[in-house]
């Protein structure tokens, strides 16, 4: 236990690090539509390989992602599609703090398009 705390509190943090990057979270979501190869992911975030393939290798060690080598390609799928409920779940974290500050300034007297 590290500071006293089950070792599994440790283990969920290192997977909930590994997603904490908006590449990394763009993956999951299109991991979770369909399988990719890096190439292809590349050109879809728009950046090198290299900076993919260490995005990709996060995820895997976190066990989010795993590969197949098919010919000279290596694709990756999502091992647990359960994860987007965890995103899911942010979402509504996001809208609803959005909700309460609309509400704060309205009781506030603040217009919030104009700020």
């Amino acid at each position: 236990m590290k500071n006293g705390l089950p070792p599994q509190y440790e283990a969920r943090a290192a997977i909930i690090k590994a997603m904490a990057h908006p590449t990394r979270l763009f993956i999951i979501e299109e991991l979770h539509r369909r399988e990719c190869c890096v190439n292809e992911l590349t050109d879809m975030i728009g950046s090198d390989v290299s900076t993919v393939s260490k995005h990709l290798s996060v995820l895997k060690n976190a066990g989010l992602v795993y590969d197949e080598k098919r010919g000279t390609n290596i694709y990756y799928r999502l091992c647990c599609p359960c994860i987007l409920d965890f995103i899911g779940c942010i979402e509504t974290v996001l809208k609803t703090s959005a909700e309460k500050q609309m509400d704060m300034a309205r009781c506030c007297g603040i217009n919030m398009k104009n700020t």
